[in-house]
């Protein structure tokens, strides 16, 4: 199917335009609005939204450039913070209009503190769980093809208002006939598609890379990430990890995982146990005790560290609107779909990288080694493997710090943001697929754990659950 320009035009949402009221009214009027839209399919039409979208970002700081160029400096500050939030806006309209993988994207910008300016992290961190929902009309038909029936028929109580949604679906409450209270995750129409077409048009971006000795690395690290972003529409898959997750926790420990009504659930709609709680900002706005800093990081990292060795599972979506602080102390966990199943070999590496890491010395680097993918039977470049040396040193630090670990140390975190961006510039793009997730999971908790300013004793976590795994 073509389109001519005044059709791409029109699948733009208006709101991208200046914004003329308020900041508050123009950004309540973007999502509102958005909530109309049905999600744009056509590979064609995400690429001119998304071109459309960047240009008027950088318009916006070419108008700042012209106009600081005589003001004082008080005005510049100004002036650029206006700019900002103009540009961060843009982004979350544009972001929350396409949804899929280029949200996935703006959710992992939003969740690292020191990458971007304020106003854009205060933006798009609504779009972990505060996205426009689609209009309950353009779903209702979604669930009864799934379900079989209307939403009002199968349950006793059903909420047509959203209460979250994310990138590939959203959230509502209901009541089973039962009497539980339940929370219906429902998958945007056609969402999986736009997956499809947003990797097709960002590798026609990367198409120069080709010619680099590390493109066949790279096209393999993008098809995995492909991969995964379309495993996650897959909701029987995740009803199954959640499964899988929840028995490895016992009552007292304070981590709780909802259980799944299967009956209520299918490829593209799951109903799960209803957990009430907060998010990090609310939680962190009333003031907690540093004691329940320390006792929410604790489970953060025991949550992480139990899934990976006991269910085999790396739960590779550490962002705060997947985790709910609950009144009673106890830490919430949501949304299994971006879950990465080892396989043999990647449960292998990751077991001789846990090894390597007491050992250190030969072993660490025949670890970052395979790490990132290179032949051990060739000389390595030397500045390279010792940039992953140091990488991997930062990662693992935690692990060999006697007492509590403090993770609201700003020059630490910093750290290991400028050592990815070093990896950016020097091209050190080479890595086995599974990093990627594994990487974004512990940035993605060390990111919490810094805003939360936790105090953990990661040795000694460290030691207790990983018996049997790493020697």
């Amino acid at each position: 199917m073509s389109l001519n320009t005044n059709e791409l035009v029109a699948a733009l949402p208006v709101e991208l335009d200046e914004p003329r009221e308020s900041d508050q009214q123009s950004l309540e009027k973007l999502l509102g609005s958005l909530s109309q839209m049905p999600v744009p399919v056509s590979r064609l039409t995400r690429f001119w939204v998304l071109g459309s979208m960047q240009a008027k970002i950088a318009v916006a700081y070419l108008a700042y450039w012209v106009r600081s160029g005589y003001s004082t400096r008080d005005k510049k500050e100004r002036l650029l913070n206006e700019t900002h939030l103009k540009a961060a806006l843009r982004l979350l309209g544009g972001m929350s209009y396409l949804r899929g993988a280029i949200m996935k994207i703006g959710q992992t910008l939003a969740a690292y503190p020191n990458i971007l300016p304020d106003q854009f992290v205060e933006a798009l961190s609504k779009l972990h769980f505060e996205a426009p929902p689609m209009h309950y009309a353009l779903l209702r038909e979604h669930v009864r093809n799934e379900l079989g029936a209307d939403p009002e028929e199968l349950f006793a109580e059903f909420e047509t208002k959203a209460f979250a949604a994310a990138s590939l679906g959203q959230v509502h409450r209901a009541r089973l006939k039962t009497g539980e209270l339940v929370a219906v995750k429902i998958q945007y129409p056609n969402i999986a598609r736009t997956i499809r077409a947003d990797f097709r048009n960002m590798m026609a971006v990367f198409a120069p890379m080709r010619l680099t000795k590390d493109w066949d690395n790279l096209r393999e690290q993008w098809d995995d990430i492909r991969e995964m972003l379309e495993w996650e529409t897959d909701y029987k898959r995740e009803a199954s990890f959640l499964k899988r997750a929840r028995a490895v926790f016992t009552e007292d420990e304070g981590i709780v995982i909802p259980a799944v009504h299967e009956d209520y659930s299918s490829e593209r709609v799951l109903t799960m146990e209803y957990i009430d709680g907060v998010h990090l900002d609310d939680y962190l706005a009333t003031r907690p005790s540093q004691e329940a800093r320390d006792r929410y990081g604790h489970r953060l990292m025991l949550a992480s560290f139990r899934i990976a060795h006991a269910a085999r599972l790396w739960y590779a979506d550490s962002n705060p609107g997947n985790y709910l602080f609950l009144e009673d102390g106890r830490l919430g966990i949501l949304d299994f779909g971006c879950c990465r199943e080892f396989s043999d070999a990647e449960w292998d590496f990751y077991k001789q990288v846990g090894r390597a890491s007491q050992e250190g010395g030969e072993a660490y680097r025949k670890a970052m080694i395979r790490a990132a993918d290179l032949d051990p039977s060739v000389p390595q470049d030397k500045e390279h493997l010792d940039f992953l040396v140091e990488l991997g040193h930062w990662y693992d630090a935690y692990l060999h710090h006697d007492g509590p670990f403090d993770f609201g140390n700003k020059a630490f975190l910093q750290r290991g943001i400028d050592l990815l961006a070093k990896a950016a510039r020097k091209r050190y793009t080479r890595s086995l697929p599974v990093n990627t997730w594994i990487s974004r999971q512990l940035m993605g908790l060390r990111a919490m754990a810094y805003r939360l300013g936790a105090r953990v004793d990661m040795k000694k976590l460290n030691e207790q659950e990983s018996k049997g795994v790493f020697f």
